[in-house]
């Protein structure tokens, strides 16, 4: 079945593609990162940060070119998809993508800036009424 569910951060601008009309595909980089830890013996592990590269097809696609951004952080479901091709030498490389068929955007968006200063300054019932008093 090949399932795989990956929560991570991308690693670049997404790549959007468009062909027949107005049916894209987009491909982003994802970084899934295992912390490290220290053995019992106290020798360290590092951090192992793993690359994996994701495709996206139709409304996922689009969603993805509208919201999706260098740094976010996603949690993806898809299946492993593994393809060769020859390169103009000659040589076969190997490819595995994940075809990636439900996103969750774990980023939170920032609020307008509107939103912030009221959210900031709480409107007061009082507020001008001390500077009409006249003492």
């Amino acid at each position: 079945m090949n399932k795989v569910m990956l929560i991570g951060n991308v690693g670049k601008e997404p790549d959007v593609r468009y062909y027949d009309a107005d049916q894209c595909v987009a491909k982003v980089t994802l970084a899934t990162t295992e912390r490290g830890y220290v053995l019992k013996n106290g020798t360290k592990v590092p951090d192992r940060t793993d690359w994996h590269s994701l495709v996206f097809y139709r409304q996922l696609a689009k969603i993805v070119e509208q919201y999706v951004h260098k740094g976010d952080k996603l949690y993806v479901e898809g299946r492993l998809r593994y393809n060769t091709y020859d390169d103009q030498q000659g040589r076969r490389h190997y490819v595995t993508e994940i075809q990636v068929e439900n996103l969750e955007l774990l980023t939170p968006k920032p609020k307008p800036a509107a939103e912030e200063s009221k959210a900031t300054k709480p409107a007061s019932p009082k507020q001008g009424i001390d500077e009409e008093l006249p003492f």
